[in-house]
Parts: C-alpha cells; structure tokens; sequence
C-alpha cells in the first residue's frame, strides 16, 4: 500500500500541455462531478483513503481531481465496480490462491483491461490467461498500438486497430502500410 500511495503522491497534475504534467482534468463538469461522487460514496464503505479523494488546493480552475488510492475496497463496492474513468485506483484484498484472484478479477460486469503484478513473472502470465480482459500485462500495463484494443463483456464496442480493425465496413483486409 505504501508503494502505490507513494506513487500516486508522486503524480503531477495540472495542465496536460505541460510535459511534467502526468494527470491532467477531467473531460466535463459532469464527468468531473460523477467522479467525485464515486470518491463521496467510497467513502461511506469499509474502504481506507490513503490519498488523494478531493479536487487539488492549488488549482482553482478546470476539473481537476488529486489521484486517489482507496485500501481494503470489497470487490463488490461500485468504486470497485463501476467504470470510474479517472485517477483512482482501488486495492481490494483477498485470501487465497491465484484461483481465488482469478475469480475476483473475473467477478465482473466489464473487462476492458487489467494487470498482474507478481514477482514470478511466468505465473503472473499463467493468471493473465485466465482473466477476461480485453488487454493485459504482466507487471505493467500499456497499449501496444501494433495490436488489436478492445474489451470484453460490457466494455469496448469491439476491437480497434490490428488487421481486423483496419479491414474496413465491406469486411476486405487492410492494405500493408495503411
């Protein structure tokens, strides 16, 4: 817990023009106030703050949110279960094997994308395989933009990118290059 506090301690945020910033605001006011609700209704649960959950001090305009870390979140609260499309990152525990993990991770209504941290890389990618996510790490997580983006369940309308996503409305594959 105190590696990811201290992470999210060390986010910038703040104008995303800005190449030291590495949060910048939300998309809308409205988008904005449902976030902050999520945060409000965290709150009320078993769930412990360790950072962030309010708008920054220092910056008076723009729909900014500090980054957030909530500890001990039941998988089954709606900061854990919803899509909340900003900076909060909830850390829920189990007991248990990589079965029972699996089984959380799996244990929802979307699946657009998740990680596995581990310090044994090949059982971390045996996990992986098992979670239904449209993309996944192991021990990071980014885009790879060469590949197929997309999520499962009631995430994502589909796949993006990749040869699939580029063949176009009338089904032809996409020409190399394009």
């Amino acid at each position: 817990m105190e590696a990811v506090t201290e992470f999210a301690r060390a986010q910038v945020v703040g104008n995303p023009l800005d190449e030291a910033t590495t949060c910048g605001p939300m998309a809308s006011e409205a988008h904005l106030n449902r976030l902050l609700g999520f945060i409000d209704r965290a709150r009320e649960t078993q769930a412990r703050l360790t950072i962030g959950g309010q708008r920054p001090a220092d910056l008076d305009r723009g729909w900014f949110v500090q980054p957030t870390v909530f500890a001990d979140v039941d998988n089954h609260d709606p900061i854990a279960v919803e899509e909340v499309f900003g900076p909060v990152l909830t850390v829920i525990p189990y007991d248990g094997g990589d079965d029972a993990a699996i089984r959380m991770a799996n244990d929802s209504a979307y699946g657009l994308a998740g990680s596995v941290w581990t310090a044994d890389e090949a059982r971390g990618v045996e996990v992986a395989r098992h979670v239904r996510t449209g993309t996944i790490g192991v021990n990071y997580y980014a885009i790879d933009p060469r590949a197929p983006f997309g999520g499962m369940k009631d995430s994502g309308i589909g796949r993006e990118r990749g040869p699939e996503g580029l063949a176009g409305c009338d089904g032809a594959a996409a020409a190399p290059g394009r």
